[in-house]
């Protein structure tokens, strides 16, 4: 891990060459280009995108790992397996499925005027809706799992003596289970957010290349303008906020774990 974050910190500090590579003259200039407002709204976008689809995974992906902690055995097995299903298939053939769902053509559009809710088609394919459409079922598992394993963990007991102490099941659920289980969701939107805000084939693909993210331009300076020390640098710049957010999430969680302790 550190020889390839190495390599990328020494490249930010150089010239891109006039085809392309390398040009060993120190600069700063790769550093100076991120004040840039095209860059900077860039980088914006792909955080507050990122963090739409953590919440979203969220909000989706807590009730349903609560409804699979209570399942019997069995039908926990099930379930879990119907959760990892989609892994099991090749991620831009998942990718290009969407495109199908939600073209002016696709199922979604001709469900909706068969029930009369729309007239015509709507144009969702190439939106930054259809991207976090598109981010948050290919990483809905990953917040998931996390939260299954924390809930699976509680102690029923705990729960049990918050109702017979008089707790409502709704403030048994609220003093208890969710404080117990916030490590797990705190984990699972890392797992969601770090892959969000660096993907750069849905929003090519689902968003038509019309929202551009932060993954999209560090690819795109490698690939296309071959200025390896812009994107190195730009790449640099993306490590250094997921290792950021992944520090806030340690020190949350271990904040949130010690608290029942010291009380």
């Amino acid at each position: 891990m550190a020889i390839p974050v190495g390599l990328l910190a020494f490249y930010t500090f150089f010239k891109r060459g006039r085809f392309g590579g390398l040009v060993f003259e120190f600069t700063l200039d790769n550093w100076a280009k991120l004040a840039e407002p095209l860059y900077v709204g860039v980088i914006l976008q792909s955080i507050g995108l990122a963090f739409i689809v953590t919440v979203l995974a969220l909000l989706l992906g807590y009730p349903m790992a609560y409804a699979i902690a209570g399942l019997s055995p069995k039908w926990r097995t099930v379930a879990l397996i119907a959760v990892v299903l989609p892994f099991w298939t090749n991620f831009l053939i998942r990718t290009y499925a969407w495109i199908l769902l939600l073209n002016n053509a696709g199922f979604v559009n001709q469900w909706l005027q068969a029930i009369g809710i729309t007239d015509e088609p709507i144009s969702m394919l190439y939106t930054p809706q259809a991207i976090v459409v598109g981010l948050l079922y290919m990483y809905l598992p990953l917040m998931v799992l996390p939260l299954y394993a924390s809930l699976q963990q509680l102690d029923p007991s705990l729960r049990e003596a918050a109702t017979n102490l008089g707790a409502s099941p709704w403030r048994a659920f609220r003093t208890v289970t969710l404080p117990l289980s916030l490590p797990g969701a705190l984990t699972g939107c890392i797992f969601v957010f770090v892959p969000a805000m660096s993907n750069f084939v849905i929003p090519e693909l689902i968003g038509g290349g019309k929202t551009v993210m932060v993954g999209n331009l560090v690819r795109d300076q490698f690939y296309e303008a071959r200025d390896w020390p812009f994107g190195a640098t730009l790449a640099l710049v993306l490590t250094m906020l997921l290792v950021v957010v992944i520090v806030i999430q340690a020190a949350v969680s271990r904040r949130v774990t010690e608290g029942p302790r010291r009380g």
